[in-house]
Parts: structure tokens; C-alpha cells; sequence
């Protein structure tokens, strides 16, 4: 059996099961190896039962000595099998259900330890489905940590982990394409240890262990892959790199270099409402310089939530069209997309520039997309704004010369190129929020020119900031009603989709209905999470951008660009759970408009270490600031920090928390690639392969 074999071919998937592994992304036995646990939980200790009442809505074990065997009786349609017990002058209820051979299990005079979450009816203590285990099992069982995985209804998490188990088993992982001196440079593990342990950890120094070595295999892979591509389009003058980030375009020429005299952009400037940063226009000046230099543009430009990206984007794609060109800009989601597009049309319209807008997005309709197809072959200097619908094989363009992705890291690597390819060489700019430290992005791309937007217009209002706990939900509530009574909307964030076995952290679908009762009955409360269709999340979206909706309870897929000026207060519960940059990007939701703008965090944890994280958030509005001091809060070697969300394709490693090992793992790439350049030394073709696979994998990731 192979990593390519189809996951189906492991024994106990059929087809069903083997779709929802396709719902999770998994596809071969490789993918599943590649699905890691997303935590690791301990188990609780023992409570004895007279001290129930402490963990009452919390996930607990309690330790039971039955007095008489549980009683089975028939619902309407399954077996319950409940068993009371008593201790001092408490009084506790277990249910089961579908299992009345626990009645055999369970008996008299014997202990037990049971799991499972506690709740209270009247006076009497509940638990539902819990877990059965005798004492001594139990504090086995108490210092291992058990994996929690990403799953989609309908999968069960002890089938994933069976199914992990049985791929492990089946695979020959004894062969390391690293070679040891490497290893034992920098004290990596084997990578059948690491694999086994990233999933199974024996403890936590074991699964410390297996993180370093499986995240520098990520940072590895992905500068030596750019660096043999890099190399392979040097002999091969039109070929692309892999990573638009990496393109040399170092002696190529443009087909024409861009000529806009005098600028219309100039004039929209003068004309604008507000002045432009001296940030954002020495970050203009450097796109102007390469859009009318003779070599192709490749840019990044960084710019802090709220630093005004949009509007450089948009003066960039004026000056092609001024040029005679068209120019694309890829947003990650439809919303986002609709929201550029309705603020290109205005500016346009205000004015008075005779630019075509064009919107191409997949909800359209087959004769929409038709229409839209036609228009970007009519005009030859349209803005064309949409989201991946731009890169499908129908979307062809007339005199493509400047393409844009905005929050590039949200598209994987296939995408970014195959809209490069939709033009002859045209200009690229990538947009980022995610503020990366100058040394780390250097790192991660190459020989990019990199533009740095480090100022927050000043017309915008500071976002005050709190850290509450959760005994202030209610005052955080008289807070939220008293914003919407001034016809304000509110954020509220929650980690989870729905509620998860053994975690104890906010869902948004029971939150949204547990603020609902909490609200006045004239606010509408809705909940969005990523779970939803593209359809239902875009609705939803477009009624909160026009007051329909005034609260919205979201997990973070609100964390991408969404501009709803009319929002002043961001409520994140459990924001202890999430990375800095991650809470500052969700911040960074409201205080778009002129009012001010408030974030609410709720820290449910008594940690110190979390209250001193999450006071860094008070401290300053700056993304890189926080950035810096969370890293070194921290530091590098955190393997149990929280990890930064939705940053370029890495699966564990984050370039925050790992930055040592991105540094080493850069270090080695580049000495391999000294030495030989295509890896073509029989020593290094176990590296070569590795590499050859995971450009493919990179390909097949993506669907276009």
C-alpha cells in the first residue's frame, strides 16, 4: 500500500465513510497521515461524587461506588439506561442510551470513574453518555494526551483516530528522505517517530519532539522547492515558478512597459476625501516605479488591518487602465469580492472615469458568466474583481497586465499561478494583513520586493480595548444592547462551529441562540460559520452590511477584509484560544467607520500566562508590535502555544512560533542548493523525490 492509494482501500471505509474523508480533504492514505490533531487534551482528575457540584457544567470524572444496578426502560424509540446514585446529600443521574447491556456491566458494590459533562435539574446532578472506566484504567489513562482532530458531521472521532492507526500500520515510513547529519545537526527526529508521536504522543516531551521535526519539514520543503524552481526557470525562459512569490524576473522585460501621463490616479488623489499616508504613498510610488520599469513587477505589499490597502489597489489598477491594459484582482471570498467591486464603482463613478468594472464570481449564473466573459473581451482596460471564478478555464483575458491577490495567503499556490498565466507576464502584487517581521519575510519571499504600509490613516478613531472575564458577560451584554440601541452592530466570535466532545470553549450555533434571549426582541441575531454554504454565508453577510442583521455570531471566517463601517463593538469569548495576530486581525473588523469602535475580549481561563498575552492587545494597536512581543512572550520553542491561523499553506508550523526553526530549516535549503543546485547527486535523490512530490501535491491540493 502506497501514500497514493485512494483512503477507500483502507479496510472499514465504504463509501459513505469515504466521503466524508473527501469532505475533510482527505483523499489518500498520504492526506490522512497529513490531518493532524488540531490539540491535545488530558484527562481530569478524579472528583469524588459528594463534590459534584464544582464542576458543574464542565466536562468531569467522577468516581462512583453503585449501590444497585442501573434501570433500563423504552423511549420511543431506543433503550435509556439510567442509574442513580447517592453520596452524603447529593443526588446524581447517569443516562445511556441504546445500551442496556450496561445493566450487566454495572454492578453492585463496585466503582467507577465516569466522563462526560456535568450538568444540574433542580437538585439533582446530570450525565449523559459518559464514558465507563474502573478506577485503576482511569489513572492510567490520566497522563496521556489524546489527539483532537478537525472532523465534519457524520465522522466520528474514534473512527478518524482508527483509521490513523490502521494507515500508520500500513505504511513502510522507515525511510527519511532528510539525511542524518541533518538531523543530528539540529536534533530532529526520525520521521517515522515523528508521524507516529505527532498523532499517538507517548507524552509531551515525545510530542514536542515530532512537532519540531514535521514543522521544519514544512519550512524545508517549501524554500528548497522554491529554490529548484527558481533554478529550473532560469534555463527555461518563459516557465513559471511554482510560487508566483519566487518568480526571477531578473534580465526579462515586460511586453510593454506601463505609460500614464499625466495620471489619472494623481488626480483622484487630490480630489479624495481624505489625504493618503505617508506610508501609503511611498508605497504607491514604489508600484508606480515598477509598473513603468521594462521588469516584471513581483511586490508584496504589508499593511496593518485598516492601513488602507484597498485604495492602493485601486489607484494601481487606474494607472493600468489608463495604460490601455486590464488588470484582475482576486479576493478570497465572494463578499469580499462584491465589497471591492461596489467601492471600484463608486470611485469610478465620483470621478467620472469611463473604466469598466466587471465582477466574475462562481454564484453567477451560467448566462451572467457568459455576459461577463463577453465584457472582458470588449474592453481592453477593464478592473476585473473577483474570486478563484477568475482562474477557471472559460475566464479568458484581452491585454492582462497587472493581477492582484488580496489576503494572498488564503490562495494556495496552483491559483496565485494560474492567474499569472492568464496574462502575458503581467505585473503582480500580492496584498497581505498578516504583519510578518522584515527578518521572517525575507525568508519566506526571496528575492520579493516588499512594501511595508506602517501607518493607520489618522482619521481613524484607536479601538479601545478590554480584557474581561466571564462573570462580566453581562455587563459585556448591557454594553452590546446600549451600542445597537444607537443603531450600532455588533462581532461576537466564538472558537467552535458546534459544541465538541471534551472541550470546554464557546460554539457559535448554541451562542447565537443563547444571545438571542439576551437581546431585545426587536435585534435580529444570526450566527455564520464556515460550515455553511457559499450561498447561505453570502446572504447572511450582505443583510449584516445593510443593518438587517445586528448581531452577528461568527467563528472567524469574518476574519478576511469584511468592511462594515456601521460595526463598533467586537465581543471575543474564549480569546484566550486564539493567536494574537489572529485577535488583532479580528479586531480590526470594526473602528472602519467614524464612531467609536470597542473590543471586548473574554478570557475564560485563570492563567496567568493568558491574562499577560491578552494585555498586549492593550497596549497597542500596532499588528507588528504585537506580533514581536507575543513571539517573545512566547519564544520559539512554545510547541504548545496557540497557533496562528490561516497563514500561507503550513499545516503546524507558524512562522511566529517557529521562527528559529524556519531560520534553520532556510539555512539548510539554501547550503543543499549551493552544493548541488538540481539535487542531481546520487546521495541527494531521496530529497529530489520528496520534493517532486510535494510540488505535485501542491498542484493536486488545489481544485480548480
Amino acid at each position: 500500500m502506497e501514500k497514493s492509494s485512494g483512503i477507500g482501500t483502507l479496510k472499514g471505509i465504504g463509501a459513505k465513510t469515504e466521503q466524508l474523508f473527501h469532505n475533510l480533504g482527505v483523499y489518500t492514505i498520504g492526506d490522512i497521515l497529513l490531518h493532524y490533531p488540531k490539540d491535545y487534551d488530558k484527562l481530569p482528575p478524579i472528583t469524588p461524587l459528594e463534590e459534584i457540584s464544582s464542576c458543574l457544567e464542565s466536562t468531569a470524572a467522577i468516581a462512583v461506588r453503585i449501590d444497585k444496578a442501573p434501570f433500563v426502560r423504552a423511549g420511543r424509540n431506543m433503550q435509556v439506561t439510567s442509574l442513580t446514585v447517592k453520596a452524603q446529600e447529593v443526588k446524581a443521574e447517569f443516562v445511556w442510551f441504546r445500551m442496556p447491556y450496561l445493566r450487566n456491566t454495572l454492578k453492585a458494590g463496585e466503582w467507577f470513574v465516569f466522563l462526560g459533562k456535568v450538568t444540574q435539574k433542580g437538585t439533582v446532578f446530570h450525565m449523559e453518555q459518559p464514558q465507563i472506566h474502573t478506577p485503576e484504567k482511569y489513572e492510567s489513562m490520566q497522563n496521556c494526551l489524546w489527539p483532537s482532530y478537525p472532523l465534519t458531521a457524520g465522522l466520528k472521532k474514534n473512527k478518524l483516530s482508527q483509521t490513523i492507526r490502521q494507515a500508520l500500520e500500513e505504511l513502510d515510513l522507515s525511510i527519511d528522505y532528510l539525511p542524518e547529519e541533518v538531523r543530528a545537526r539540529h536534533g530532529l527526529a526520525e520521521y517515522n517517530y515523528a508521524i507516529e508521536n505527532i498523532h499517538f504522543p507517548q507524552n509531551e516531551t515525545a510530542l514536542e519532539q515530532a512537532r519540531k521535526r514535521l514543522v521544519f519539514d514544512e519550512f524545508f520543503k517549501f524554500i528548497l522547492a522554491a529554490g529548484m524552481q527558481k533554478e529550473q526557470m532560469e534555463e527555461v525562459p518563459n516557465s513559471f515558478s511554482f510560487l508566483p512569490l519566487h518568480i526571477e524576473s531578473e534580465g526579462k522585460e515586460t511586453a510593454n512597459p506601463l505609460q500614464m501621463e499625466p495620471a489619472w490616479a494623481d488626480l483622484v488623489m487630490e480630489g479624495l476625501p481624505y489625504r493618503l499616508t505617508e506610508a501609503q504613498k511611498r508605497t504607491l510610488a514604489e508600484i508606480r516605479q515598477d509598473l513603468r520599469g521594462r521588469k516584471v513587477m513581483q511586490r508584496l505589499v504589508q499593511g496593518d488591518v485598516g492601513s488602507g490597502k484597498t485604495i492602493i489597489a485601486f489607484l494601481s489598477m487606474l494607472d493600468a487602465a489608463q495604460a490601455g491594459y486590464q488588470s484582475a484582482l482576486m479576493a478570497p471570498t465572494e463578499v469580499l469580492a462584491m465589497q471591492h467591486y461596489q467601492t471600484f464603482t463608486e470611485l469610478c463613478e465620483r470621478y467620472g472615469l469611463k473604466i469598466p468594472v466587471i465582477l466574475l464570481t462562481g454564484s453567477l449564473t451560467a448566462k451572467e458568466k457568459r455576459h461577463v466573459y463577453e465584457r472582458m473581451q470588449l474592453y481592453h482596460n477593464a478592473m476585473i474583481i473577483g474570486t478563484h471564478a477568475l482562474i477557471q478555464e472559460r475566464a479568458l483575458y484581452d491585454n492582462l497586465a497587472l493581477v492582484i491577490t488580496d489576503e494572498q495567503h488564503r490562495f494556495g499556490v496552483k491559483q496565485r499561478e494560474t492567474l499569472f498565466l492568464k496574462g502575458s507576464q503581467p505585473h503582480v502584487l500580492v496584498m497581505s494583513a498578516t504583519p510578518i517581521p522584515r527578518t521572517l519575510a525575507i525568508i519566506l519571499y526571496g528575492d520579493l520586493d516588499i512594501s511595508v504600509i506602517d501607518e493607520v490613516p489618522a482619521r481613524r478613531l484607536p479601538i479601545k480595548s478590554c480584557v474581561v472575564g466571564k462573570k462580566s458577560r453581562n455587563t459585556s451584554y448591557e454594553f452590546l444592547r446600549k451600542e445597537i440601541a444607537k443603531g450600532r452592530q455588533a462581532y461576537v466570535i466564538c472558537p467552535l462551529v458546534e459544541e465538541s466532545e471534551g472541550l470546554e470553549a464557546e460554539n457559535v450555533t448554541e451562542y447565537a441562540e443563547k444571545l438571542k434571549k439576551e437581546m431585545p426582541q426587536n435585534v435580529v441575531v444570526e450566527c455564520l460559520h464556515g460550515k455553511m454554504k457559499s450561498g447561505r454565508k453570502n446572504l447572511i453577510m450582505e443583510q449584516f452590511a445593510r443593518n438587517e442583521i445586528q448581531v452577528l455570531v461568527s467563528t472567524t471566517v469574518i476574519e478576511v477584509g469584511v468592511n462594515v463601517p456601521n460595526a463598533t463593538v467586537m465581543m471575543i469569548e474564549d480569546a484566550q484560544r486564539f493567536g494574537l495576530a489572529q485577535l488583532h486581525q479580528l479586531r480590526g473588523r470594526v473602528g472602519r467607520g467614524d464612531e467609536q469602535s470597542y473590543c471586548i475580549m473574554v478570557n475564560t481561563t485563570d492563567s496567568e500566562k493568558a491574562k499577560k498575552r491578552l494585555e498586549i492587545l492593550n497596549q497597542s494597536n500596532d499588528g507588528f508590535f504585537i506580533a514581536g512581543e507575543d513571539l517573545k512572550l512566547r519564544g520559539p520553542g512554545d510547541f504548545f502555544g496557540i497557533r496562528q491561523s490561516g497563514l500561507l499553506e503550513f499545516r503546524l508550523g507558524d512562522i511566529y512560533q517557529n521562527a528559529d526553526l524556519l531560520k534553520l530549516a532556510s539555512e539548510e535549503a539554501h547550503l543543499l542548493l549551493e552544493e548541488d543546485r538540481k539535487l542531481e547527486q546520487p546521495e541527494h535523490e531521496k530529497i529530489r523525490l520528496e520534493i517532486s512530490t510535494y510540488l505535485d501535491r501542491q498542484a493536486e491540493v488545489v481544485n480548480l
